[in-house]
């Protein structure tokens, strides 16, 4: 446990994903050793740190701590004291300036950990469906009906908008910040190409590349960067994007039920999103890249696991069969296995480095392909 081995863990994720649900099991909300910095009895409490932090014991937890980032000097010192009288379980929403001042001040003392909301093992195989409809936040994955659960994801992104980025210093109109979300929408499981997304808000492409960096920076964006092989093809150098939420997507498509999204011109990059984020959790990937060619050929997603190179397709089809890119990616990036995911239940073999395994698989993490010596 995490807990355990370090003196001091910072849990990130977007709100509403279970942090403070998660916190509070450990420590009681009422306890002095309990600081969420949105209450302003604890931004009070904390107006001098370090008396009121030195004389605890046992776990300390501070919520929301990008709110008082001027505490990671603090919590330096008091890390360092021999014996240690106290851990830190910090929690934080937005992460570019947790994470540098975590990495400045913390070095050497802090556990990063990113937690999402739900994901397939968590809620079940049987309810893949719904995952992929309302997402993983938990209070849209548990509402009562498909119609709560729009409700929720469009009030969210609303107070989103409204609040917490303005929090990271973008200084859009609320109507202007939806309409870039919506492109961002719009373009998810496609190369980042920033010109158009600037010409139609009337910005430049260096501030949208800005927003966009924010956006995946408070974890509602994946910019899956590309892979270089030295290769004499020519290569994609651009991100793929990826709205990391996929309840958080179809709010924006306003699709509303399973059915509108398998009708959407967007079903097919849409799953293979979820598909994404749940290989990541499930096989604890911390670097992952998709490859293009510019002469078409593609895969998904590559990664180096036991100082091995694999990839991995994903395909919305009946029964994926052999492809031209699958070849191509065999022999320009040297992988050890490609591995195609599909939704169907039967899992067999195209081709000796090859095999189509069904979405259930990834639960298990694939120990059988990725866990070959």
């Amino acid at each position: 446990m995490a807990l355990e081995r370090s003196r001091a863990v910072a849990l990130l994720g977007p709100r509403q994903c279970g942090k403070t649900t998660l916190a509070q099991e450990l420590v009681d909300i009422h306890s002095p050793n309990y600081f969420d910095l949105e209450d302003q009895s604890s931004l009070i409490a904390l107006a001098n740190p370090k008396s009121v932090l030195e004389p605890l014991k046992g776990l300390v937890v501070i919520d929301e701590v990008q709110q008082r980032p001027e505490l990671f000097p603090v919590l330096r010192v008091l890390l360092d004291r021999k014996p240690l009288p106290a851990k830190f379980l910090i929690l934080g929403s937005a992460s570019p300036d947790l994470l540098r001042q975590s990495s400045e001040s913390l070095a050497g003392r802090l556990e990063l950990i990113e937690m999402g909301g739900f994901d397939l093992a968590e809620i079940g195989q049987n309810k893949d469906s719904l995952l992929w409809l309302r997402g993983g936040f938990p209070l849209s994955f548990l509402s009562k009906n498909d119609t709560d659960s729009f409700t929720w994801r469009k009030s969210f992104i609303k107070a989103f908008l409204e609040r917490d980025l303005r929090e990271q210093g973008i200084d859009l109109p609320s109507v202007t910040l939806h309409r870039f979300w919506a492109m961002l929408a719009n373009s998810h499981g496609q190369i980042w190409n920033a010109a158009p997304i600037a010409s139609s808000l009337g910005i430049s492409k260096p501030t949208v590349r800005k927003y966009l960096d924010i956006f995946t920076g408070v974890f509602m964006v994946r910019q899956l960067q590309p892979w270089y092989a030295n290769i004499k093809k020519r290569q994609v150098k651009s991100p793929k994007l990826y709205i990391r939420d996929t309840g958080i997507l179809n709010s924006f498509l306003e699709l509303r039920s399973e059915a509108e999204i398998l009708r959407h011109p967007s079903s097919g990059a849409s799953w293979e999103g979820f598909v994404i984020e749940q290989l990541i959790r499930s096989l604890e990937l911390d670097h992952v890249y998709f490859w293009a060619t510019h002469q078409g050929a593609e895969i998904d997603l590559v990664f180096s696991k036991g100082g091995r190179m694999f990839g991995i397709e994903i395909k919305r089809a009946d029964a994926p069969s052999m492809t031209p890119s699958m070849r191509i990616a065999l022999d320009d990036l040297k992988l050890e296995h490609i591995v195609v995911v599909y939704p169907g239940k039967k899992c067999y073999s195209l081709h000796k480095k090859i095999e189509v395994v069904s979405l259930d698989e990834i639960l298990g993490g694939m120990n059988h392909i990725f866990g070959k010596g």
